[in-house]
């Protein structure tokens, strides 16, 4: 069962679909057009043409958002979204897909902010994120790099009636004298790569 932590009631009602396991297909929606589908899904290594159609991103607090087709690829049928800021491969300290390939459907929870931080502060952003994984619920791992910081917190989790072991989390980010949230909960894979099921943000 998950304990609640906060107040947000749409990411209750998030979590209690996942605690319920009605949440246990991923979020994505569809490609606008189905011929392209298998086009995407079988581009590993960079990103598609630009003659590739948009994508319609991850759903967003009960949004969908349009993802350039230059901002997301796919790995092994993970969908790794890079919306804002730099365009690197691998996630946190891992610096290739291969290695980092349980985490990077985490590029799901992202926040606008996100596009004034350079590579190395974005990559502690995303170490944040790994450390979230298996730190206790309510434990807020904190990051700083330069002039941005943030920080990382798992506010609960619980097991989906299908058996994954879910978990949510909140992110912040401060830059410049501004700062952001966003939250997501995402759900582990039987290959022990993470799923993201659902993202928000602070802002309405």
């Amino acid at each position: 069962m998950f304990t609640k932590t906060r107040s947000y009631i749409a990411t209750v009602a998030i979590s209690a679909l996942v605690a319920a396991g009605t949440i246990t297909s991923p979020v994505y929606a569809k490609d606008r057009h189905d011929d392209h589908r298998g086009d995407h899904r079988d581009n590993r290594h960079g990103a598609p043409p630009a003659a590739y159609h948009q994508f319609y991103g991850p759903v967003h607090r009960g949004k969908v958002y349009v993802v350039r087709p230059d901002r997301y690829r796919v790995y092994r049928n993970v969908r790794i979204f890079r919306p804002y800021g730099p365009w690197f491969y691998g996630y946190g300290h891992y610096h290739d897909d291969a290695s980092a390939f349980r985490f990077l459907a985490f590029t799901a929870i992202t926040m606008a902010l996100v596009a004034e931080l350079n590579e190395n502060q974005e990559r502690a952003r995303e170490e944040a994120q790994i450390r979230a994984t298996t730190a206790p619920v309510g434990e807020t791992i904190n990051w700083t790099d330069g002039g941005a910081t943030g920080s990382v917190t798992p506010t609960r989790d619980g097991t989906s009636s299908t058996g994954r072991y879910c978990r949510e989390f909140q992110q912040t980010v401060t830059i410049g004298g501004k700062s952001q949230e966003a939250y997501g909960t995402a759900c582990q894979q039987p290959d022990g790569s993470w799923e993201v099921v659902s993202t928000g943000d602070g802002q309405e």
